[in-house]
């Protein structure tokens, strides 16, 4: 008997260290896309990964096909490197690649050429000074007259004067072949993963299309409103309407508790008759409100906007209620009503922001149920910036207009801000402009806030200037905003 309590408490133990050890797995790769989710790191990745491998498969090719000259590797790990760390950039032009590394060597073995015959024939052993110059200048005259300028050009004009026992014309052509090579193997990491890395890596982007509206406040239909604006921009959105009640208003009319299972009561968005009124589920009148309360928005939300809805009335502690009615309800986005508590977000509003999903806390100052104007600030490159930016984009659609705006402290820091905006907007569509401002954050956002109909930001988790806004001392000034604001924190494991 002791024997089998042990074995019980050995395998009990192996079970928790394995669970344990799925959890920290998981959290890793977590941890891993949201540094991925930073379009930086994925390019340093891919350098580090993709240009190894074409560069070895060209060699290999080298080893195989003696028409393909060694001398051409220099130049083509260069203008691989270019072609990978910037894929949007001035020289990331498959066919300016090819043609601009050809077109240099092509000039080099005219360089070549020309040496030799003025010198009998020694130019074929020994560089001149002279045919080097020839070699730099036809480079700079053709690839400026084609608009072609690229470094690695000149590398292969001055390497086609020092091929040795190569042929310079089997030189000429080795560079053609390997840098067609290099460029369809560019354009095709391109098109099928860098340009769609917010369908791989983007989770806003794939998700946060069940939205659950906890209704709460004097702002909760235009919330529910927002975000139902959200879950239509997907196909396969809804909108979840929660109400939270206390167990006794929940309790059923013979006295007996009731559980959140028990009180739960979920409708589609659809006409209502008697008969369907009848057959519901007897419960406590406040709860029969809530229910009938939701209903009539769920109504109106789906007559405005189209969008499915559901309602859900539970009982329990708000924040804990909350997240459990979202896990049944199948919800990946949160939108609640913005609150406050002595000059800071509300203990409500903190404990979804530290629940598994993602949040969107709604300050609605104005009724409308449109925004065409959305002001996005953030901070840094990332899964957080990416996720408002593609919230912006599905309330403005294609008729609106997007400013991703970021500030910086010296003008130094300009063309990096700039390179980094570009990159978060390049994945969404639709009206977009970036602004990069040297001013204070809170200065910016309060002298440009008041333009938009929405100002969103990130959450102070985020430990941002930006999302410092909504944190003391700072938090009252968005007090005195004109427009809405939308505070985005992203759900944790």
């Amino acid at each position: 008997m002791r024997g089998q309590r042990l074995l019980d408490a050995a395998l009990e133990r192996i079970t928790a260290v394995r669970s344990r050890a799925r959890r920290i797995e998981r959290r890793e790769l977590w941890e891993f896309q949201r540094w991925l989710q930073n379009t930086d790191n994925l390019l340093h990745l891919s350098i580090v990964l993709v240009v190894p491998v074409v560069i070895g498969f060209v060699t290999y090719l080298s080893n195989q096909i003696q028409t393909l000259s060694f001398l051409l590797f220099p130049p083509l790990a260069s203008g691989t490197y270019t072609l990978f760390s910037d894929p949007d950039g001035r020289h990331a032009d498959p066919v300016r690649f090819v043609a601009s590394l050809s077109l240099g060597a092509v000039c080099g073995l005219i360089s070549y050429t020309t040496t030799a015959w003025v010198y009998g024939g020694v130019g074929s052993a020994l560089v001149h000074p002279e045919s080097a110059a020839l070699a730099i200048f036809l480079t700079g005259l053709v690839t400026w007259a084609g608009h072609i300028e690229a470094p690695s050009a000149f590398s292969t004009a001055l390497l086609a004067l020092v091929t040795g026992d190569v042929d310079p014309v089997t030189y000429v052509v080795s560079v053609f072949l390997a840098a067609v090579f290099v460029a369809g193997a560019f354009v095709l990491w391109r098109e099928t993963l860098y340009e769609k890395r917010a369908e791989y890596l983007y989770e806003t982007v794939q998700g946060d299309d069940h939205v659950l509206v906890p209704m709460r406040g004097e702002t909760a239909k235009r919330t529910a409103l927002f975000g139902a604006r959200l879950a239509a921009a997907h196909e396969a959105g809804k909108v979840v309407l929660l109400e939270v009640v206390s167990d006794s208003d929940a309790a059923s009319v013979d006295g007996r508790g009731s559980t959140v299972d028990e009180t739960q009561s979920i409708h589609e968005v659809a006409p209502f008759d008697d008969e369907e009124a009848a057959a519901a589920p007897k419960v406590a009148s406040k709860t029969r409100e809530a229910v009938e309360r939701l209903e009539r928005c769920a109504s109106h939300i789906h007559t405005r906007i189209g969008v499915p809805c559901e309602v859900i009335v539970v009982a329990g502690d708000p924040v804990q209620a909350t997240i459990e009615a979202g896990q049944n309800a199948n919800c990946d986005l949160v939108v609640t009503p913005y609150e406050e508590d002595r000059g800071t977000l509300s203990p409500y509003v903190r404990g979804i922001f530290t629940s598994q999903f993602d949040t969107v806390a709604f300050r609605s100052v104005r009724d409308r149920d449109r925004w065409s104007r959305v002001l996005v600030l953030v901070a840094r490159p990332g899964d957080v910036a990416h996720g408002m930016i593609d919230f912006a984009a599905r309330l403005t659609g294609n008729r609106g207009t997007v400013s991703v705006a970021t500030c910086i402290g010296s003008e130094v820091e300009r063309r990096q801000a700039e390179t980094h905006l570009d990159h978060l907007v390049e994945t969404v569509e639709g009206n977009v402009e970036t602004r990069v401002s040297r001013s204070p954050v809170q200065d910016f956002i309060t002298a440009n806030a008041d333009d938009y109909d929405l100002l969103v930001l990130g959450s102070s988790g985020e430990r941002s200037p930006a999302s410092r806004f909504v944190s003391p001392p700072t938090f009252q000034r968005v007090q005195d905003l004109e427009c809405d604001v939308a505070v985005f924190d992203r759900g944790h494991l």
